[in-house]
C-alpha cells in the first residue's frame, strides 16, 4: 500500500469556523469512524497536505486547522499554544467530534499538539510527533535573527516570491538552497537522494508556502507540558535534521511517561522523503490500531 504520494502539489479546499475563541480555517477530509488532528509546521496552512496518506490508509478522517497567523486563522485566535489548543477543542465540538484517535504535531506544530494532549486528555487518545519542536531552546540565535528578517509579516510575501521564482526557473539550485537549512548533510547529497517525483513534490510545496504572521509567533517560547502528557506517544525524528535537532525528540521521549522514540533514516527534516518511510508509516498504522 502506498503511504505517501509524490505528485504535483496543489492546495486543497478549506472552510472557516467562527468560534467563541475566534475564526479558524480548517480542512476535514476522509472517511471512517475516527479522526486525527494534524497541527502543521511552519510556513504551512490547512490547505497544504503533507504526509497525511498514512492516516487515510489507517481508516481515519483528517482534521487540519491553520494555526494562528497562518492561512485564514488570524493571530488573535488563540494567541498562545494553550489558547489554540482550546480553540481546536471548540472546533472539534462544533464538528461533532467527541474523541480524537490522535493529535499529530509536525515541526513547529509539535508544541501545540503536546499542549492539546495535556489540556484535553478526555479528547485526545494518542500523540504522534514528526520532526517536532520540543521545549529545548529553539530556534538558535542565527535562525531566530534570520527568520525575523526574512519571514516577518512585512516582507515574507516578497521572500516567498523570490523563492518561488528561483524554484521554478532553476529547480535544482532553488531546492539546494531550501534544503540547506533542513539537513546537516550537504544539500547536494540530499537532493541526489530524491527521485524526480519527490523533487517535483517538494518544488510544488515550497512554491505554495507562506509565513503570514505565524512563523514569527512560532519562534516564541511555550511552557513545557511534556510531564503532563500521559497518553501513548510516538516521537519520530531523524538525526540528519538541521531545522529541529534530534535532541528535541530525545528530550520529549525521555520526559513523557508513555513515549516511544522512532528514528528515521531520512536525510533531512522532511521524513516523508526517505526510502525507509514505509517502515515509519507501518509503525504509525500499528500505533493507531493499538488504540
Amino acid at each position: 500500500m502506498v503511504s505517501v504520494s509524490h505528485a504535483a502539489f496543489s492546495e486543497r479546499a478549506t472552510a472557516v469556523a467562527r468560534l467563541p475563541a475566534g475564526q479558524v480555517e480548517y480542512r476535514l477530509e476522509g472517511e471512517g469512524p475516527g479522526t486525527v488532528v494534524v497541527f502543521h509546521g511552519g510556513h504551512m496552512r490547512a490547505g497544504l497536505a503533507l504526509g497525511e496518506e498514512v492516516f487515510a490508509d489507517a481508516g481515519f478522517r483528517v482534521l487540519v486547522p491553520s494555526r494562528p497567523g497562518y492561512g485564514r486563522t488570524p493571530p488573535a485566535t488563540g494567541t498562545t499554544a494553550a489558547g489554540f489548543a482550546d480553540a481546536t477543542s471548540e472546533l472539534c465540538r462544533s464538528l461533532g467530534i467527541e474523541r480524537l484517535a490522535a493529535v499529530v504535531g509536525i515541526s513547529a506544530g509539535g508544541r501545540t499538539a503536546l499542549t492539546m494532549a495535556a489540556r484535553h486528555p478526555h479528547l485526545v487518545e494518542r500523540v504522534i510527533l514528526q520532526s517536532a519542536v520540543g521545549f529545548l531552546p529553539w530556534p538558535d540565535r542565527k535562525t531566530r535573527l534570520g527568520g525575523r528578517a526574512a519571514f516577518n509579516p512585512r516582507v515574507e510575501a516578497g521572500t516567498w516570491a523570490i523563492m518561488r521564482a528561483l524554484v521554478q526557473s532553476a529547480p535544482s539550485l532553488g531546492l539546494r538552497l531550501l534544503l540547506r537549512d533542513l539537513s546537516v548533510l550537504p544539500a547536494r547529497h540530499v537532493l541526489a537522494g530524491l527521485s524526480a517525483a519527490e523533487r517535483a513534490t517538494l518544488a510544488g510545496l515550497f512554491s505554495l508556502m507562506r509565513s503570514g504572521r505565524g512563523f514569527v509567533a512560532d519562534m516564541l517560547p511555550v511552557p513545557d507540558c511534556t510531564a503532563q502528557v500521559s497518553q501513548p506517544a510516538l516521537v519520530i525524528a531523524t538525526r540528519h535534521d538541521r531545522s529541529v535537532p534530534f535532541a528535541h525528540a530525545e528530550s520529549l521521549a525521555a520526559t513523557m511517561p508513555n513515549a516511544e522514540l522512532v528514528g528515521s533514516r531520512a536525510d533531512s527534516h522532511m521524513i516523508w522523503f526517505s526510502p525507509d518511510y514505509p517502515r515509519i508509516a507501518a509503525k504509525i498504522r500499528d500505533f493507531l490500531a493499538a488504540g
